[in-house]
């Protein structure tokens, strides 16, 4: 059976959760990776009640030997990776501490960095999908954002290294900007009033965002992209 690994998933109405619940509709035994075993355990427990087939993996994406084991269990039948772990890292440069500002590298882009490495090394010669998730601070430097942006910059062209350097292992690596806000729950618990200003029109979709997804997974080797970007249509960019 062949397995797919979702890296950073939270609650359900989150995007890796959706990613995860749609890769097993698609008959992939799924990984099911983050930080929290209740919330991994829940999505688990949706996919396997529509009749999919998927695990939970307690992992910390900046920890090598989490990552590695990780990988081990997927085997040699991975057939898709995605890589959506990543923090929001505020502030002032002239205010942050080192450790921020490292904590920000190393959750973004140099967990990304094991990922992607374990994925190449489980393919193995045999090819895959490697996607990982990207914001619009992969684009652009932004006042009081220079962590977050420096972490998704790096992490950006660390993927598009990796797509030049694995394509001809038959190798599809994939990045994908969301520009704005994700219509899910993170934004409208925790950011209640925020979102409410948004209304649904200002948020961007979670099943588009993982159609963008799925249309790289899906694309033939001779029509490959290396990044797609989505944003809601009254976002300014």
């Amino acid at each position: 059976m062949k397995k797919a690994i979702v890296s950073g998933v939270g609650p359900i109405e989150g995007l890796g959760a959706q990613l995860c619940i749609r890769f097993a509709s698609k008959g992939l035994h799924v990984l099911v990776a983050g930080r929290t075993q209740k919330k991994l355990d829940s999505v688990v427990a949706v996919i396997v009640a529509s009749g999919g087939s998927a695990e939970a993996v307690v992992a910390d994406s900046t920890s090598e030997s989490d990552t590695v084991s990780l990988f081990d269990r997927a085997g040699s039948d991975l057939d898709i990776a995605i890589y959506n772990t990543g923090n929001n890292t505020p502030g002032r440069i002239a205010d942050m501490s080192a450790e921020y500002f490292e904590n920000s590298w190393r959750v973004c882009c140099f967990g990304g960095f094991l990922f992607g490495r374990e994925a190449i090394n489980r393919f193995d010669g045999n090819g895959g999908t490697l996607l990982f998730t990207g914001a619009s601070a992969s684009l652009r430097g932004r006042a009081n954002f220079g962590a977050f942006n420096s972490a998704k910059g790096a992490l950006r062209n660390l993927a598009q290294a990796m797509a030049k350097e694995y394509g001809r292992d038959d190798v599809h690596v994939g990045h994908i900007v969301i520009d704005g806000p994700i219509g899910g729950e993170k934004i409208k618990k925790n950011l209640p009033e925020y979102a409410e200003k948004l209304g649904e029109q200002g948020m961007i979709s979670i099943d588009g965002i993982v159609d963008g997804y799925d249309y790289l997974y899906s694309q033939p080797k001779r029509a490959w992209t290396f990044e797609i970007d989505v944003r809601t249509s009254v976002e300014k960019w």
